[in-house]
């Protein structure tokens, strides 16, 4: 038996279902809950500042096609890149894996970018705004890496600890005894060309040998992170409610990136590195892209109103009185 307070088991598929060629995976839809939740909220943000709700629609398409593009750029470009440089068109498959947070981080911040500067918004008043339905996205998006048994912390002994025998990456070889918690997994040891090694996994229903690996309990990072985000969700939502059309210009997202990126480097410090290149090093590759984004927000929130002749930024306000009918609304160019 498995003891309850020594760890909790998760061996969750992350395939919901198949239907037919499709395969409908948790990722997929804790990927894309974000930016049908998130419609909702900006649009309440927006028509509360008397902004037509008519743009909500066209910075999700911005915002859709800059955090796919930028998510897998960023991870070929920062995690993977010899593969790309092997064969370009492996930036296209994104079914094989791979969406890096940083890299969709600056592409979020190039689609904004386009749409204040093709729609006459401020950069700032519509970066307040959006770190909002952002932090939503991150608690999603960890959550869809809980069901995926991936980007897992180091060994715990905490009672909340996580075994995860799905994740094959981080099986170790087996103890006798074996610790608390801990479980063997029907796997076979593999080398890759690069000298990294790994488990693969035996067809279900094989069964576990003596020498079979063992996943011990670990820290469940998914869940730190994806609470943390929601934290920050209520904590810019509730800061937004409470001074609207006159948040001081920047305040918001400078606040968000400080807090975030200060998190998810301390946390890596949780995490076991997710390629072979961190290893021996001080710093892995996601504390390494923290730091600047954290001085950035820094450098915003400390700017943050001072602009005398624009303290707060702008937006079209195409809605007068609440409850007027919204005027026509440009598309995105």
């Amino acid at each position: 038996m498995h003891p309850v307070l020594d760890a909790i088991l998760w061996n969750v598929n992350p395939i919901i279902a198949h239907i037919g060629w499709l395969t409908l995976r948790w990722y997929g839809l804790f990927f894309m809950l974000p930016f049908v939740v998130g419609t909702f909220v900006l649009t309440h943000i927006y028509r509360s500042e008397r902004v037509s709700p008519q743009w909500v629609d066209v910075i999700t398409i911005y915002m859709l096609i800059g955090t796919i593009v930028g998510a897998r750029l960023g991870h070929m470009l920062f995690y993977d890149f010899e593969a790309l440089k092997a064969d370009p068109l492996v930036v296209f498959k994104i079914w094989q894996g791979g969406l890096a947070s940083h890299g969709a981080t600056i592409g979020i911040l190039l689609a904004c970018w386009l749409f204040a500067r093709n729609n006459k918004f401020d950069y700032l008043w519509v970066l307040d705004r959006i770190v909002i339905v952002v932090a939503l996205g991150g608690a999603c998006i960890r959550t869809g890496n809980l069901m995926n048994s991936e980007i897992v912390g180091k060994p715990s002994s905490a009672p909340w600890a996580f075994t995860f025998p799905r994740d094959t990456d981080h099986l170790l070889p087996v103890t006798r005894p074996m610790p608390a918690g801990a479980v063997q997994v029907a796997a076979v040891p593999v080398r890759f060309r690069d000298g990294t090694t790994s488990y693969q996994p035996q067809p279900e229903g094989t069964p576990v040998s003596a020498d079979s690996p063992m996943a011990v309990p670990r820290h469940p990072t998914q869940i730190y992170e994806a609470l943390f985000c929601v934290f920050l969700l209520a904590l810019l939502y509730a800061m937004w409610n409470r001074t609207k059309e006159r948040t001081p210009r920047g305040q918001l997202f400078g606040l968000f990136v400080v807090l975030l990126f200060t998190q998810r480097f301390l946390g890596e410090y949780l995490k076991e590195n997710q390629v072979a290149f961190e290893n021996g090093h001080l710093f892995n590759q996601g504390q390494l892209l923290s730091i600047p984004l954290i001085f950035i927000g820094i450098w915003v929130l400390w700017r943050a109103g001072k602009d005398p002749e624009n303290p707060y930024g702008y937006a079209p306000r195409d809605l007068g009185k609440a409850g007027d009918s919204p005027a026509p609304v440009a598309t995105a160019r």
